[in-house]
């Protein structure tokens, strides 16, 4: 049995999704939730599944260890970024190597990098004119949104979508799909 973390920054639906979905898993279970923002939801999700949770500052995640160093001490095996806003650095990157994986609101390589992220993406998308748009599920590494892809998933983008709209077809692809592709990852590296 892996023990998964999940590291998010906001509402948390994709981490309550995917706790759900590792609840009696065979495989693995999301045993720690942590944020960088001790106002997000994901922490009241969490809290209401029973799940611990971890709320860091900037200078534990990049500067004293203190992240990596929770990890290591309750045993996790594979971490999963659902909405994490932030940078992972490399202590967390290199020790994880592989077993990181990040959800992406877009068909990379497009729509990418530092600051695009949530509704950012699906105004881009929206703005260039694009015929389809989807998820990306890759491995993380030192860049941002650079990793391997493990999997990714279009829907149509309609002439009349918003953001909004758009967001809500991307999402159901997210919640039907990164809690499988994190079970294969999980059951490939093990």
């Amino acid at each position: 049995m892996k023990n998964i973390a999940i590291f998010a920054s906001g509402n948390g639906s994709n981490a309550e999704n995917i706790i759900r979905y590792f609840t009696g898993n065979a495989y693995a279970k999301v045993t720690a939730v942590l944020t960088n923002n001790p106002r997000a939801k994901v922490l009241e999700r969490a809290a209401n599944l029973g799940v611990p949770t971890f709320v860091f500052n900037s200078r534990q995640l990049n500067e004293t260890g203190e992240v990596a160093a929770y990890l290591h001490r309750h045993g996790i095996g594979f971490v999963v970024l659902a909405g994490f806003m932030c940078f992972v650095p490399a202590d967390i990157t290199m020790r994880y190597e592989g077993r990181i994986l990040n959800i992406h609101p877009s068909l990379l390589p497009k729509f990418g990098g530092k600051g695009m992220w949530g509704h950012h993406v699906h105004e881009a998308v929206i703005a260039a004119g694009e015929k389809v748009s989807g998820i990306t599920i890759h491995k993380v590494n030192e860049f941002y949104d650079e990793g391997t892809i493990v999997c990714q998933k279009m829907c149509t983008v309609l002439p009349d979508d918003t953001p909004d709209s758009l967001a809500a077809r991307v999402h159901a692809l997210e919640y039907e799909w990164f809690p499988k592709v994190i079970e294969e990852e999980i059951i490939k590296n093990y």
